[in-house]
């Protein structure tokens, strides 16, 4: 496994870009009668695909489903199990003025199927507000398939 040191030498403008787009579309999508709280997520395949997601709220609570595990699970669907990045967007009803983090839920998600190295998570506002993270550095000491073998 390669240490980088910049997301830059992984990902392009045009991606980064591209992907906050996606994930700002996905927020029209989203499903969410009791918190009002949009999220859209567009998950970016190593064979350059983009999945997008939202998050899909229940009564019951527990069948809710937030976008990072849409997306993810739309493309395992697909069979599709490598990715570099996801993007992810959120607001009260759909309006974004901060940063919104993916749940411990997600991250371990993302930890079943990504480097805890080289896969980025953007979070953004719009396309020129937004930060970049590695896994490790939002689930360190994270728990994945690597500890079972």
């Amino acid at each position: 496994m390669s240490e980088l040191r910049t997301y830059e030498e992984k990902l392009s403008d045009v991606q980064i870009q591209t992907l906050i787009r996606t994930a700002i579309a996905q927020l029209s999508y989203a499903y969410t009668p009791y918190s009002n709280f949009r999220v859209g997520a567009a998950l970016l395949a190593k064979n350059g695909k983009v999945y997008g997601g939202c998050n899909i709220e229940n009564a019951a609570y527990g069948p809710s489903n937030c976008a990072e595990r849409t997306a993810f699970f739309k493309a395992v669907s697909e069979g599709v199990k490598e990715f570099d990045a996801i993007c992810i967007v959120g607001g009260k009803d759909g309006v974004l003025e901060t940063y919104t983090s993916p749940c411990g839920v997600c991250r371990q998600v993302m930890m079943e199927f990504c480097s805890p190295e080289d896969f980025w998570i953007i979070l953004a506002v719009n396309e020129k507000d937004y930060k970049v993270f590695r896994l490790k550095e939002l689930l360190p000491m994270g728990f994945g398939p690597g500890n079972l073998i």
